[in-house]
């Protein structure tokens, strides 16, 4: 955007006058690339190959992105626990926050410079009625946040909540910044959340608790994220965000936690379905998502 060059608006600012692009999917790109274990999914690799998370993140950039987004995504503390390296947390936080950092403040020549977002993601543990995962959940995300405010964060992302409650949570965490919120939500395939909060009354009530961007990402594609995103846009004034998978999952299959296997896999154990890698959307697939979203008011 030329008219801006060498000028750093804040997401509102470009939110009021367009949409805005925010790449992810980090985790299965760092993971097709051979930089991170399947099943794990711990984001190691800020650690141990910098380089090819920061050419990703460039990659991303040359793509349009106007967000560089942190890959700290299960970067947490339970996480982190689960494969035995939680004395790494901090340090593998920091460093992929200081390589998204990089990047976004050296945009590609003639553009807008960057925004760069900090990342929490579900905990993984939340239990509706445990008060004692809720007050442990709070840590680790008080500490994440905590990391992306010193490394010079521009803004907030709390992503793929399942519970509604957790989601209300993270963004009460996060607001404590100052800095601008994102929250979306993923539902699983029964279509509420999983502590049985309607999608729409859980995007209501992040607006209310503070939200700048409400809506939905990952495990859907288009198809079946579309209903939800025109059903918030209708239910909230704040902006929108929608950030799909670009994988063809249909009513019948609404998660690509759904997606039959198909096609003769026999590794497939039961505890991961890896067959939507059969599944991917064709560009124009994709091309027709985003007409549609920018048609009803999506901005992110």
């Amino acid at each position: 955007m030329k008219e801006h060059k060498g000028i750093k608006r804040s997401l509102i600012e470009r939110l009021n006058s367009g949409p805005v692009i925010c790449a992810e999917g980090f985790l299965f790109e760092i993971e097709k690339r051979g930089y991170m274990a399947s099943g794990e999914f711990v984001p190691m690799v800020s650690l141990d190959h910098p380089e090819a998370l920061e050419n990703l993140h460039r990659d991303f950039q040359h793509a349009g992105s106007d967000i560089v987004e942190a890959f700290t995504y299960n970067g947490h503390r339970e996480k982190m626990r689960v494969i035995g390296k939680e004395g790494l947390l901090e340090p593998l936080n920091r460093a992929a926050l200081k390589i998204a950092k990089k990047v976004a403040t050296n945009p590609i020549e003639g553009t807008e410079p960057n925004l760069m977002a900090g990342n929490i993601n579900n905990s993984n543990i939340w239990k509706e009625n445990d008060s004692k995962t809720h007050l442990e959940v709070e840590k680790m995300f008080s500490e994440m946040i905590g990391w992306a405010v010193d490394e010079g964060a521009d803004m907030l992302i709390g992503e793929t909540f399942y519970y509604a409650k957790e989601a209300w949570k993270a963004l009460e965490v996060m607001k404590k910044t100052g800095l601008p919120c994102v929250l979306t939500v993923s539902p699983m395939g029964e279509n509420i959340m999983r502590d049985g909060i309607s999608v729409v009354d859980t995007c209501k009530e992040l607006e209310q608790l503070g939200a700048d961007v409400v809506g939905l990402n990952c495990f859907r594609g288009p198809e079946t994220m579309m209903p939800f995103l025109k059903k918030i846009r209708k239910a909230v004034k704040c902006h929108v965000g929608a950030l799909p998978v670009p994988l063809r999952t249909t009513k019948k299959h609404p998660t690509f936690f759904n997606l039959p296997d198909s096609h003769g896999c026999k590794s497939h154990d039961g505890s991961h379905n890896r067959s939507y890698y059969a599944f991917p959307l064709c560009s124009l697939n994709n091309a027709g998502c985003w007409k549609s979203c920018i048609c009803h008011g999506s901005r992110g």
